[in-house]
């Protein structure tokens, strides 16, 4: 059997546990800042996130909270009691050596998210999702580079390691999905669709470094064994060994670290070689998976209840707490009230943000045209510049005075997205400061019959080809016109009156 075939008779499983900073203003269990972004190392640190002895948690309301919505959002069971327990491991960015989380008794179980991929919507199970706190952050360092910023490396590659607590003890919602993935794509698809639910609740900050990680496990098994609705057996998924990828930290990277591993996996398998049950390092300079350890077991962590915080008693929280209107409820609804069709809709619900763009422009003008507006020219030119919507919201009034040029004839289509919405990006400028430096003014109508009379008399001949039924001669002394113009003649008044000219 060639190698082919035996890839072809092998099936990919995959499960993940994302872990989610919560967006909230101090730490899950003290009262330090979460907000370290431009703070030096170890100054946002008190002694309960530094693990000193003698120092007591308190839960913060907040995350609690913010965990519940979650679960109502992802349609999940909040269970009567939940408490949390001391997960022991020792690495430099834990400073108690203990992990306070929540191991038996979860705060969210069994809930669910729907996720399209390749135009088909399938729902993944959510096992469950979990509060915690995150450790610290680690800083790899290379002494033969000049400063610290440059000198940052792979572990493998350090003459040591700095750490920083900065970021020990910010809320963490670790959200733990069954193994329901059977392609990396489908992976990113679902972080994607993930993430634009957690901004929609308020609860999570993509900006932040760091805010989502995903630790992925992979297996792969006999093709046979997927079922045609994709489902694997119980005893199968216990039997294959699995690897554990971590240190992925985006929608991309996931999809490209797991297409690795699977490559990986499913070329040892060919080549009659183990797969061994590790977890392996993302190392994404080099696009590889680098092994760490053997994987570890449940028994290893050594789980007991955390005696210094009582159980959480939540379970009401879920009908009281009220969550915003999510991202399939907006789609839904922009159809309906907009009348858009599927693929403006969901371009425009990708993120909160550009949903509340797109109606704010909704309320001046044209459904239509401001989705038009906001979908494909704005997002087009905001996305080749790497630049967000939240960017430029407080520009909101600049953007709807460009779509006011345009709606009332003032300048063409063509100068507003080509010359007056790019220089309003690039410089700052605002739309009519662009439009009078430029002489972007509509020209009037003299000066363009002057311009299509200059365009056929210069011009003879495209206009033989024209009467020959050359369909490309009129565009031609369109261009002219244009030209002649400077770009501020409406093209389809020019065609027009070409043609009336031509076939007098």
């Amino acid at each position: 059997m060639t190698a082919q075939a035996v890839a072809e008779d092998l099936a990919v499983v995959i499960g993940l546990e994302v872990h989610v900073q919560l967006e909230t203003d101090t730490k899950i269990f003290c009262g330090c800042s979460t907000d370290a972004a431009d703070a030096d190392p170890n100054t946002r640190t008190c002694p309960v996130c530094l693990g000193l002895p003698g120092a007591l948690p308190v839960l913060n309301r907040g995350a609690v909270e913010a965990a519940v919505e979650v679960g109502k959002a992802i349609d999940a069971d909040i269970p009567e009691e939940t408490r949390f327990h001391r997960k022991n491991y020792y690495y430099p960015d834990l400073p108690k050596n203990f992990q306070i989380t929540q191991y038996d008794a979860p705060i969210c179980q069994d809930g669910e998210l729907e996720v399209t991929v390749e135009g088909e919507t399938r729902t993944v199970g959510i096992t469950r999702a979990h509060l915690e706190e995150d450790p610290g952050s680690l800083l790899h360092v290379h002494e033969g580079r000049r400063d610290v910023a440059s000198r940052t490396t792979s572990i493998d590659r350090a003459d040591y390691t700095l750490v920083d607590y900065n970021r020990a003890g910010t809320p963490l919602l670790e959200i733990v999905t069954d193994p329901d993935f059977r392609s990396p794509s489908e992976v990113r698809a679902f972080l994607s669709k993930l993430e634009s639910v957690l901004e929609y609740l308020g609860v999570f900050d993509s900006s932040r470094d760091g805010s989502l990680r995903v630790d992925a496990n992979l297996s792969v098994v006999d093709a046979d064994e997927v079922g045609e609705d994709g489902a694997i057996d119980t005893d199968t998924l216990e039997s294959a060994n699995r690897t554990e990828v971590k240190n992925i930290s985006s929608h991309k990277g996931a999809e490209k670290a797991l297409a690795y591993e699977e490559s990986r996996q499913k070329n040892a398998i060919e080549r009659g070689r183990e797969v061994a049950q590790e977890t392996r390092h993302w190392d994404e300079s080099k696009g590889v998976t680098v092994s760490m350890r053997a994987k570890e077991e449940e028994k290893d962590y050594r789980y007991f209840e955390e005696a210094d915080l009582p159980p959480l008693r939540v379970s009401d929280w879920k009908e009281r707490l009220s969550i915003p209107e999510l991202p399939d409820e907006r789609r839904g609804r922009f159809r309906e009230e907009y009348g858009l069709d599927r693929e403006a809709a969901s371009k425009l619900t990708a993120t909160k943000a550009v949903a509340d763009f797109y109606e704010a422009v909704a309320e001046t003008f044209d459904p239509g045209m401001a989705a038009t507006w906001v979908a494909d020219t704005l997002l087009g030119e905001l996305n080749y510049r790497d630049v967000e919507v939240t960017d430029v919201e407080d520009r909101l009034d600049e953007f709807e005075r460009l779509i006011e040029l345009v709606d009332e004839d003032e300048i063409t289509v063509k100068n507003a997205e080509e010359t007056v919405l790019r220089t309003m990006l690039d410089e700052g400028l605002g739309p009519d400061e662009v439009v009078e430096r430029e002489g972007l003014g509509k020209t009037s109508g003299d000066e363009v019959a002057a311009a299509v009379e200059a365009a056929i008399e210069d011009n003879p001949g495209a206009v033989e080809d024209y009467h020959d039924g050359e369909g490309d001669a009129i565009n031609f002394l369109v261009g002219q016109v244009m030209a002649e113009t400077g770009g501020s003649a409406d093209p389809g008044t020019v065609n027009e009156l070409l043609r009336e000219r031509l076939d007098d």
